[in-house]
């Protein structure tokens, strides 16, 4: 399973990178099969460095503030005013109840038929597993001030170098605060992709919102995490602040996500 950060700066869009976006890609049934941990505003563009839009196999939205889905109103232009024609499928998208909803009234649609003619709209149900192509994505509610906020679990069966199957298991925060569902999702991951919007000092007293890096770090020592990036940066966060308040924390291996990079899970 290969990751790559489409975008990565936290709450809006930065100098260096769109906001939250991650493309996960991975090779099943003689083809690469490629999905999108949300679709936050500025990451259409950068996304089409990557790969075609005529790719995406799912996009999962882990909840529903700007910042982490938007961008589908601008994949909604794509598919439905191509001139050429999109000539695919509806795409699947999965994410809280009012996604179908919300997307249409941010776009100024009729909430009928909304989007609904360019993308499958599904909704989670808190730790049930769904299934695209290789990847199995599993929701875990977590603590965001929205109605519903998930970090999400993806786990995909691959071979190794020696011909066994393994599986590799990369865990998404979203926005969440520390909580148990966080560390639930994050059990034993390869990669955590961990949100770390506050720092020490500055926002440690606000609860139920976001991380810290010491908060990001302590959850990943919870969950025996292999390797941590975090991710989520505001653009007046210094990285080098985050990363040493996780490292008081977490004795693994540990990195700051940055859009254009891709990682092996």
């Amino acid at each position: 399973m290969k990751l790559t950060i489409v975008g990565c700066s936290g709450s809006f869009p930065g100098p260096q990178s769109p906001a939250s976006c991650y493309l996960l890609s991975a090779e099943a049934d003689g083809r690469t099969w490629r999905v999108l941990l949300d679709l936050g505003n500025g990451s259409l563009g950068a996304l089409q460095r990557y790969m075609d839009l005529r790719q995406i196999d799912a996009v999962f939205l882990s909840h529903l503030h700007p910042d982490h889905c938007m961008d589908l109103c601008g994949l909604h232009v794509a598919v439905h005013w191509d001139p050429t024609g999109w000539n695919q499928p509806r795409i699947p998208v999965w994410g809280p109840v009012a996604t179908a909803d919300r997307m249409a009234t941010a776009y100024g649609l009729e909430l009928d038929p909304g989007m609904h003619e360019d993308f499958h709209f599904s909704s989670w149900t808190e730790r049930t597993p769904v299934q695209v192509g290789p990847f199995t994505v599993t929701p875990f509610p977590v603590l965001h001030p929205v109605e519903e906020a998930y970090a999400l679990r993806v786990e995909v069966s691959e071979l190794n170098g020696d011909g066994v199957e393994e599986k590799r298991v990369l865990t998404y925060s979203g926005d969440t605060d520390a909580c148990a569902g966080l560390v639930e999702a994050a059990s034993a991951s390869d990669i955590f992709l961990c949100e770390a919007a506050f720092h020490e000092g500055r926002d440690d007293a606000i609860s139920g919102v976001h991380l810290t890096g010491r908060r990001a770090g302590e959850v990943a020592t919870a969950a025996s995490v292999k390797r941590l990036l975090l991710t989520h940066l505001p653009v007046w966060n210094d990285a080098s602040v985050t990363v040493g308040e996780a490292r008081s924390s977490y004795t693994g291996s540990l990195a700051v996500a940055v859009a254009g990079v891709s990682y092996t899970v």
